[in-house]
């Protein structure tokens, strides 16, 4: 799938409701993404971000509303969403008892990646992650942060326009989590465009824009600069506390 038109939004979500049974996991939700943009979701557990980003994915069936990517529906595209997005899940997504090697292949035979261009993908990526381990290492030997930067490498393989990062770097160390945004921004200089969750405040600020969600619903959105004026805060986590507090007395 191509962006014909540049200055459109490469994601509209439109009047989004996900339901289970009579709970609103997403409650009547619209935003746009546009291409090349780091576009955060903040919110505590339950907020909704992962909802609204399996629904994306097409992973879950919206109850109402509408999704579109590049402009067209993906209720009508489904067998293209696939090939446009890489989805990186708060779960461990790596098989364990794999090498790093024999991963990134499954990962690029899922796609009908031709083993040329997997190992060109995996060297450019290792490459830029200055990646030292053997790549014949099995997965469950290396550490948690190398394992979380090992399975964005895997979301990647596909050389994918759409990035969906869920909270990616959640309990990894601070240097781990340096060199996640160290290739989530050159990602971006390559015209990606990133749509994460994170609930650390300093990841946040590397935003192009963010939005903040509260029982399914947004509660704000904005650049990060355009949220710290509205709410008169000066750190955008007294920016979060504001929005829940103002979100809570309506």
């Amino acid at each position: 799938m191509n962006n014909k038109d540049n200055n459109s939004p490469i994601i509209e979500v439109k009047n989004l409701v996900v339901s289970f049974g009579s709970f609103k996991a997403v409650d009547n939700i619209s935003f746009s993404v546009n291409k090349g943009e780091i576009f955060g979701f903040l919110g505590a557990n339950g907020a909704g971000k992962t909802t609204t980003i399996r629904t994306i994915c097409g992973i879950l069936n919206p109850s109402s509303g509408k999704i579109c990517l590049y402009g067209e529906d993906i209720s009508a595209n489904t067998s293209n969403i696939k090939t446009s997005i890489g989805y990186m899940s708060q779960k461990f997504t790596l098989y364990k008892d794999l090498t790093v090697k024999e991963n990134m292949d499954f990962a690029g035979a899922l796609y009908n990646i031709s083993k040329k261009d997997i190992d060109q993908q995996m060297k450019k990526l290792f490459g830029f992650i200055n990646f030292k381990e053997d790549e014949n290492t099995i997965v469950q030997n290396l550490s948690l942060g190398v394992k979380q930067i090992i399975a964005l490498c895997a979301t990647l393989i596909h050389n994918p326009d759409i990035i969906f990062l869920d909270e990616p770097t959640a309990g990894v160390a601070p240097q781990v989590r340096a060199d996640f945004w160290r290739l989530i921004k050159q990602l971006t200089t390559e015209g990606k465009t990133i749509f994460i969750t994170t609930h650390y405040m300093d990841e946040a600020e590397y935003s192009d824009r963010l939005v903040l969600m509260q029982t399914g619903k947004i509660i704000a959105m904005g650049t990060p600069i355009e949220l710290k004026k509205q709410f008169s805060r000066d750190t955008l986590e007294e920016v979060f506390l504001a929005a829940l507090l103002r979100g809570n007395s309506k």
